[in-house]
């Protein structure tokens, strides 16, 4: 969930631990849920619905569960009010971060946005600071063990897809916001499965840290950030080595 730190380790991803994994099912269904109730229960006629169930079903979300939360949105819990919010800031190094939230509590979240900041040397700024700097894409991936790598580019760049970028274990398929459904469909439909499905933010431009202390605060800023209840994605310009 961390922007292209992601890539480096497929195998850890396939392996997260039972907790984690419940974690990530948790914010998977709240976003789930939330979609639904803003723009209706079919994700046919409801795209970002659509996006979060593409996003589910890439982290192995089981059917049952996305099909409970999709049906929660339907019925008379008032208790759940969720709002979007996304905090943005420089993280060690002034690495360029935003935050992604839903939460039913702003006065809960803003203040443990802000010590996260604070505490591994950044800065949570303004509303609009950084958002420049990152461009809104359709964002796929997909193994690479098995697969042809000039025709697997020639089709996702014949269905759409602006960019295809080895990620070294797997590829990364880059498109447009207007595009994503379309070439994740027609992938689909040639038999692709996914490991990364969502509509996200890439820097246009990455940065990179060599004090070791920065990139150690670095880290724990992004893992305090995506263990927070509160924190759907956590995008960064921060280009690992």
């Amino acid at each position: 969930m961390s922007g292209h730190s992601k890539w480096n380790n497929i195998k850890n991803k396939k392996g997260k631990e039972d907790a984690k994994r419940g974690k990530i099912f948790t914010k998977l269904a709240r976003q789930i849920t939330v979609a639904a109730k803003e723009g209706g229960l079919d994700p046919d006629y409801n795209p970002s619905l659509k996006v979060a169930i593409d996003k589910a079903k890439a982290e192995n979300m089981p059917n049952d569960n996305i099909d409970r939360a999709i049906a929660k949105a339907g019925g008379a819990d008032s208790d759940d009010n969720f709002e979007e919010i996304t905090y943005e800031g420089y993280g060690p190094g002034g690495v360029a971060v935003m935050v992604k939230c839903l939460t039913d509590n702003r006065n809960r979240t803003a203040p443990e946005i802000r010590h996260a900041f604070d505490k591994y040397s950044g800065n949570l700024g303004q509303p609009g600071c950084v958002s420049f700097m990152f461009d809104q894409k359709g964002q796929l991936g997909v193994e690479k063990e098995g697969l042809d790598e000039d025709e697997f580019t020639l089709s996702a760049i014949d269905y759409g897809a602006e960019d295809v970028i080895d990620r070294g274990e797997a590829f990364e398929i880059l498109t447009s916001v207007d595009d994503y459904h379309n070439v994740r469909k027609s992938l689909e439909d040639d038999g692709y499965s996914f490991i990364e499905s969502d509509i996200t933010y890439i820097p246009q431009t990455t940065a990179s840290l060599t004090d070791e202390e920065d990139i150690k605060n670095m880290e724990k800023l992004i893992d305090v950030l995506e263990d927070n209840d509160d924190v759907q994605d956590v995008y960064t310009s921060w280009e690992r080595d």
